[in-house]
């Protein structure tokens, strides 16, 4: 089978096209026939060498297709039957074929496309999970930067049908339409200097109630600074500018101010919670009230276009591979 492997750290040209062995499922595990794949952003930065991971590895987290095997002992009724699932260890997904912890994988409802289960499933588990995390209620002002991305754009539609005020930031004004789109009472640019000073003004000089930020550097200081003294909670979830957000813990101590990990403690929740926001999410996108936008889907030997579309910051939605086809898949 083919699959895409990363032998040195690097720019997108490291991730190189390769013939593989054909997985085997352990107890446990699940073969998928991948006829769709995410590509996050995350693995961008794992590819670069800025996270440590061994090498060489085949990259890719989520993945949706038909059941092609389960392990000894696993349920033979999931054969054929289409799924989304996680990968064991954070890799593996880039490829026509992969391994899958059975306790990680979901049916996908009856009349939904794989297309938007792919980037839904987790995704929109994450942004449930961290919604919660933060304890927003409704009638709360609620500021997303990278609004107009995969995640981002699921916490615009998540926190408006929990009844809050959401303000989108976003990269480029060229983003600003599409979150409009999806409910945001109001979008700010922040490559524009007087981005905080628009949310102020969004928010009658008062400040939002609770940020979510997956920016970091100088874009999550000014989500802090944003916030509504007193009250105002900041959940920090990402550094997609290459750093945290810088913390003054005397500043944050005399405005009265929180700063939450929402990420992590989404993912700290046990197994069962976490499948339960995950099942959430499907039926959310069966109802349509949770809908995914699909910036571009490329074929397994274009991952290192698709990182480079990534990494230029113009994606408005999700990114996809296709490493099968569902003709192929059936074959």
């Amino acid at each position: 089978m083919r699959v895409i492997r990363v032998r040195e750290f690097g720019d997108p040209s490291v991730l190189k096209l390769e013939d593989a062995p054909p997985p085997a499922a352990a107890a446990g595990q699940a073969v998928i026939d991948v006829e769709v794949a995410a590509v996050l952003f995350g693995d961008t930065i794992v590819r670069g060498g800025r996270f440590p991971f061994p090498l060489p590895y085949t990259p890719g987290l989520e993945v949706g297709g038909r059941v092609a095997a389960v392990g000894p002992g696993g349920d033979e009724a999931l054969v054929g039957r289409r799924v989304v699932a996680v990968t064991p260890r954070t890799g593996g997904g880039y490829a026509e074929q992969a391994v899958v912890d059975t306790r990680w994988l979901f049916e996908v409802p009856d009349g939904t496309a794989l297309d938007d289960a792919v980037p839904v499933f987790q995704a929109g588990a994450v942004a449930l999970g961290m919604l919660g995390a933060m304890r927003l209620t409704a009638g709360e002002t609620i500021l997303i930067t990278a609004a107009a991305g995969r995640l981002g754009s699921l916490l615009v539609q998540a926190a408006k049908a929990a009844g809050a005020t959401v303000i989108g930031a976003v990269g480029s004004s060229g983003k600003t339409a599409f979150v409009t789109a999806l409910g945001a009472d109001a979008v700010v640019d922040y490559s524009m200097p007087d981005w905080i000073d628009q949310v102020t003004t969004a928010t009658g000089g008062q400040g939002v109630d609770l940020a979510l930020d997956a920016v970091g550097g100088a874009i999550g200081a000014g989500a802090l600074a944003a916030l509504r003294d007193g009250a105002g909670r900041l959940g920090s979830y990402g550094f997609a500018s290459g750093e945290w957000t810088p913390l003054d813990a005397g500043v944050i101590g005399r405005r009265g101010l929180s700063v939450v990990g929402a990420a992590g403690i989404t993912f700290a929740k046990p197994e069962a919670e976490q499948r339960a926001d995950a099942e959430r999410a499907l039926s959310e996108l069966a109802a349509g009230r949770l809908i995914p936008r699909i910036h571009a889907a490329f074929p397994l030997e274009g991952a290192p276009e698709a990182h480079a579309e990534l990494e230029a910051r113009s994606t408005i939605g999700a990114i996809l591979l296709r490493p099968k086809s569902p003709y192929e898949s059936r074959n």
